[in-house]
This record gives structure tokens, sequence and C-alpha cells, in this order.
């Protein structure tokens, strides 16, 4: 059905956060498949992607992320329409007498989100080459080029099929928001919209403003005053004071202080300007009753030994208080050995890696118990193709453009399917066609509940923790099938929502579906492609790779721990981490607990349904802290203190400041301290070993116990914590 565009005008979306930040009018003339386009696109994906595959390989680094792409992108294309020529140009007869120009107009907003949705799609780091450089670095096993290919499209784009089923869900509601959409089109607004000068200072230079204020400022906590971002005053005066440094701390503690000036720490979990209040608050409150009450509860009584190991310790232990070995338990095979497990250790885990276990195992059956009872009914309508909800604004406008048919996203799903089988079968794996299909099975059953609470709250779900205990208890002592179980069901459901994500960034702007599908479909080829080779470069050339003491700083930081945590749940397996005879077997009872979390609220919320249960939402609160580790303490508290002030405040008493400028105000703080952080990274720290400034802002942090992550009890080698796998 075709909509009058006047008659539409004055309609807008009903959520106060869309109203500010995207246009409620569409111009379907507007060209968008440009070779402009194309070419800007194609150009900054295949960048970014290369960088970021070789980031990914060196510790620290700095990530390109799309949101700088994105600023990147408008010169460029700005440039090519003043550049290139606007003669127009029609192809023979044999080829349909299509006709096209390189220049066909002035560089617009539907061209930039496109290129947009490129980068978006394309530039991270594939999850899939975690396992494929594990296999051949650590397990000397010798895959190839075409086994990383194959493993990487299947992993890649059976999530894209399975997002392009679920628009009806998850794109076309205006219920769903997807607040991280709406800083996207506040930057892309401000870039391309055309704002009355006399009605205060314009969008787009205010965020010059503070695009210069955060990117200059970010020196100092990011190079030359380091203890800014590291703000544990308390702890520097008293450094050797373990339990004060455990609750004031930034590095590896609780995070009380609050205060940080970098606001890379305060956006560790996502921007505070982005997340909706009600959200931030569920957020919050999940902290504070499971890291700042639970936490230190358990700790402080020894329960399982925590108080031997660092609160907020990123790696297991031994019974000796050292991280775990997992060399000692491996053959020369690298397969199990369980005689020198037994001899050696049962692996511990630190406070943080307790509490976040305990927290996926409940999470994992709440989201459904809680997405039955709160989005049944949507789902069954859904399903029966019954109206979801009113039409918005944005859908009607969206009507005048033909839809991607269904068929088109099920093809995908079921051809890169295949791959994945192909991939298993051919190369001899270990992965029996059976685990695949339950691999895919997770993210199919997960991927509604999980874009129901990321479009409204934009907190993402992870199956990381059954994609490793399921294959590590059907298929024990099987790495290489664990880490393929593994990366097939987690990227599956990440790529499926984000995917959805763009599918809805796309849906704001008012760009064709097809254009849409076209675009994503293509740069996530060309990038796996790009991605398998710069891997391949990488390590046929650069010697010491993933050593210690490599020159370059390629340690391989992100592959070490894809390694231990194959070899914890591939080899070692959850029956004995969590089984009968280990003390965290009590942890398992959380996924009874999480089924049921949900009932009170929602019974209460049906009887009275003025009452405050009907805000609340018990997957946001569990799925909340899942960024720890690594994140410690602080990177919550100053997110939240940050998120009061312009979520809270400043929303409440002069909410058309908050409308015009808060959306603009985080996308301008991330786009200048990221840009800051790689100028200071490629131009202070990386050549010829980096130049440092040696001080005592840069230094006081060091010398605290917070900083070094001392554990309250020390375990002496002559007394050790007991081997109850001896016991047992």
């Amino acid at each position: 059905m075709k909509f009058d565009f006047d008659t539409l005008q004055e309609e807008d979306s009903p959520y106060p956060e869309v109203r500010a930040s995207v246009s409620n009018i569409d111009d379907p003339d507007m060209p968008t498949l440009t070779i402009r386009m194309w070419f800007v696109g194609l150009s900054l994906s295949l960048a970014g992607s290369a960088l970021n595959m070789f980031f990914n390989f060196r510790q620290p680094a700095p990530l390109v992320i799309p949101l700088v792409l994105l600023l990147l992108a408008h010169p460029l294309g700005k440039f090519l329409a003043y550049l290139l020529p606007i003669t127009i140009y029609r192809l023979p007869r044999a080829l349909g007498r299509t006709q096209f120009s390189l220049n066909p107009g002035p560089w617009n907003i539907k061209e930039h989100v496109l290129v947009f949705i490129m980068t978006n799609v394309s530039v991270g780091p594939a999850y899939a080459l975690n396992a494929v450089v594990v296999a051949e670095y650590y397990y000397k096993l010798h895959l190839g080029f075409w086994f990383s290919f194959v493993l990487l499209l299947a992993t890649q784009l059976t999530g894209f099929g399975l997002a392009g089923l679920c628009r009806r869900f998850l794109v076309w509601p205006a219920s769903m928001v997807w607040p991280q959409n709406l800083m996207t089109c506040t930057m892309l607004n401000t870039l391309h919209a055309e704002e009355d000068e006399n009605a205060g200072i314009s969008r787009f230079r205010y965020f010059m403003y503070v695009f210069t204020g955060a990117f200059f400022f970010f020196f100092l906590p990011g190079y030359l005053f380091q203890a800014l971002s590291m703000f544990s005053w308390i702890c520097w005066l008293a450094p050797n004071n373990v339990p004060l440094n455990q609750v004031f701390g930034v590095a590896s503690g609780l995070g009380m202080g609050v205060v940080t000036f970098d606001w890379t720490v305060v956006s560790w979990i996502g921007s505070p300007f982005m997340i909706p209040w009600w959200a931030e608050v569920h957020i919050f409150a999940g902290f504070v009753l499971f890291y700042w009450i639970l936490t230190p509860i358990l700790y402080y009584t020894n329960t399982w030994y925590l108080a031997h190991f660092p609160m907020f310790g990123t790696e297991p232990y031994d019974r000796f208080g050292q991280v775990y070995k997992v060399s000692r338990v491996l053959t020369a095979q690298d397969t199990f050995n369980m005689t020198a497990y037994e001899e050696y250790s049962p692996l511990y885990m630190p406070a943080a890696y307790a509490i976040t276990y305990l927290l996926a195992f409940a999470l994992s059956t709440c989201v459904i118990v809680h997405t039955l009872l709160y989005h049944g009914r949507t789902l069954l309508n859904g399903f029966k193709r019954i109206r979801l909800e009113e039409d918005d604004i944005h859908l009607k406008l969206m009507q005048n453009y033909p839809e991607v048919p269904d068929w088109w996203y099920g093809s995908v799903f079921v051809f890169f399917f295949c791959m994945a089988v192909v991939a298993a079968e051919v190369w001899n794996t270990g992965m029996p066609v059976w685990a695949l299909l339950l691999s895919v099975m997770l993210p199919v059953i997960y991927v509604l509940p999980s874009g129901f609470i990321y479009a409204m709250t934009g907190q993402a779900i992870s199956l990381n923790l059954l994609a490793q205990i399921i294959p590590g208890t059907l298929l024990p002592g099987q790495p290489l099938a664990n880490m393929i179980f593994k990366v097939y069901s987690v990227q599956t459901l990440t790529e499926s929502t984000s995917f959805v994500q763009d599918l809805k960034l796309g849906h704001y702007i008012k760009v064709p579906p097809r254009a849409t599908f076209l675009v994503q479909l293509v740069a996530t080829l060309i990038a796996a492609f790009l991605q398998v080779g710069v891997k391949q470069w990488i390590f046929s050339n650069v010697p010491d790779i993933c050593t210690p003491d490599q020159k370059s700083h390629l340690t391989c930081p992100h592959n070490q721990v894809f390694f231990t945590a194959s070899a914890i749940w591939g080899l070692i397996g959850p029956s004995r981490q969590f089984g009968p005879n280990s003390i965290y077997n009590p942890q398992l009872y959380a996924v009874i607990v999480g089924a049921l979390l949900p009932l009170p609220f929602w019974i209460m919320q049906r009887r009275r349904p003025d009452s405050w249960a009907k805000f609340v939402s018990t997957p946001v609160v569990l799925l909340g802290v899942s960024f720890i580790p690594p994140a410690t303490g602080i990177n919550y508290s100053a997110w939240f203190a940050v998120g009061f002030i312009f979520q809270f405040i400043v929303r409440k008493r002069n909410f058309a400041w908050w409308s015009k400028y808060n959306y603009v105000t985080g996308a301008a703080m991330d786009c200048g301290t990221v840009l800051s952080l790689m100028t200071i990274f490629l131009t202070l720290q990386l050549p010829k070993g980096g130049f440092s400034v040696n001080w005592w802002g840069n230094t006081v942090f060091m010398n605290t116990a917070d900083w070094a992550g001392t554990p309250l009890i020390l375990t002496p080698p002559e007394n050790p914590l007991p081997n109850y796998l001896a016991d047992s």
C-alpha cells in the first residue's frame, strides 16, 4: 500500500527517544546503490577489516569502530560528489538499456547509511578465526586457507539468514526501538540535515565542539596522566591495604570510588547516553546486588576458596594460587591426561568468574521463561501473520519499497549451514552433523528472546557458556569440535542480532530493504576473504608470532584466552568442573532459580497492572553484568553516574536540550576518544617501540594491591588448597 507523504508529515513515533533522533519524512527518489557508495563503502570496510584483523593479534591495540568510519565516509562522499562527472551513461539494448551516472547528485544520507551498514557487518575481527588460530598454532593441526574461509562464511552468514526471518518481530514494530541505532541516526541527521541557526547552536557545530574537546582531553588519561584513568586515590593512600584496594580499586576492585576521567572506562559496557534510563537502573541494580553485595559476602567468607585469588581475576587458578597451567593436563597429542589432572589440581575460579557462571546458568532459563510470559502472545500472533501492533510512521513510509522475500533469507540460512557441514566433514574435525544441528538450534531458540532484550535495552545475550558446556559434555576430549560448536553457536546469534540491528537502522533511514540486503551480503563475503588472507599473511611472515616477547607485541591475547577455554571445556569438561565431585556443583541449581525468577513479577503485574512490578525485567538484571570479567566495578559505577546525570536529571529538567543534543554528545565523545586513542597508538606508542612519559602520574596506580590483583589470602606452596580430585 502506498501512502501520501503530505498526510503523514505530522505523524511521528510514539517513543520520545526515536522522535529525538529519527526523521519522520522520506524522499523515495533519493539514490542508494550508487557507484560512489560502493567505492566508499568497500574501501572503508576493507581497510577497517584489515586493520582490526592485525590489531586482533596485538596487545595493547585500538579498535577501528564503524562510527569512526561513518565520519570518514562523509568527506569522501562529498568529495566524490564534487569530483565525478554528472554525465548519464546508457547501457546497450542487450543489457537492458539501463542508465546510470557516476554522480547522481549530492552525497545523501541513504548512501551514507549503506556505507555504515557495510562497515558495521565487516570490520569486526571474525570470531571463528580464533578457533582456526588455536587449532593451527596451539594444537598443531594443519587446516589451511579454505577451511578458514568456509568456516568463516558459515559462522558469519548463517546468522544473516536467521536475522531476515525475524524482521516482523524485531524490525517492523515501533516498540522495537534498538537504542544503539539512535546515536547513529543522530550523527547521520547531524551531518546531512540543514538546521536553523536561529534555534540555538546547530547539532553539527555542537558535535564538532564536543568531538574536538574529547579528542584532545583523552591525551591526559590515555597518555600523559594515566592516573586520571585509574583514579583510585584512596588506594594510593594505602597501597598495601588489600580489603581497601578491593573495595575502591579500579583495576581489579569493586569500583566504589565511582570517579574516572577516561571515557573508554566509562563507556566500556556501552554508551550511557544510549541505553534507556530504565535499563540502566536494571543493569546497575543487578551489579549492586551481585557484585557489591553477593560477591563480597562469598569472597570474605572464603566460599569456594575465593579469597585465595584476586577478586576480579580474569584467569583460572590452581590449588597453589597460581594461574592454571593447561599444558600440565595435556598429553603429547594435545588430548586430556586424566592422571596428570588428578595429580596436579582441579581448576579454581576467581570470584568474578564464579559469579559470572552462576548468573549465566540462571540467565539461560530466565530469558526463555520471561519471553514466553511477556511476549508469548506477540510471538504467536507473529507466526500467524497477525498484525503485532499499529504501524508507526516509519513502517508506513517503508511500505513504499518492495520487501525482501522470506525465501531469500531462508535460502541464505540453509546454504551457509551446508557450508558449516562441509567445513566439519571435509577437514575431519571430529564434529558430527548432529552436533552442528544442535549448535545451530541454540541461536534459533535464543534469537527472538535475545532480540527483544537487545532492541529494548541495548544489551546483547551471549551463548558463550552454553556453547561450551553442551559440546564439552557430548563430545568430551575433543577441543577442535568444542571450538567449532562454540564459534558456530555464538557467532550465529551475535551476527543475527547485529544484522537485525542494521535492518532496523535502514528502516529508520528509509533505505529500500533490498539495498540493505545486498550491501550486507556483499560486504560480509568480501571481508571474510580479506580477513582470512590477512591472518595467513601474518602467520607466514611475522617471526615469533603469539610469543610473549614478540617485538611488535603480536602476542595473540585473544587467542590465548580462547585456547585456555578450549582446554578447560573441551578437555577437562563441564562434568568435571561442575559435576557432583566439584565444589562448584551447587551452581547448577541456578538453572532452576532462573526459570522461577520471572514468575513472581509477572504474577504481580497481572494482578495489579499499575504496580511497580510491570517495570521489572529479570533477564536485564542478570544480563547487564555479563561484561564481568574483564570489566570491573568502575566500568559500572562511573557509567551509571554519567547515565544518571544525562538520562535522568537532564532529560527530566530540560527535555528540549536532551532531545537535541543527548545523542550528539554521546556520538562525539565516542568518536573523539577513539580517534585520539588511535592517534596516540600510531604516533606515540607504535613507532620504534613507543615513547613513554615516566613520572608519578603514570606510575602511582601501579604500586597498589589493586593493580597487582593481590588476593586476601596468600596460598603458600607448602600449604596448598585441597585437591578434592584425589579425595573423590
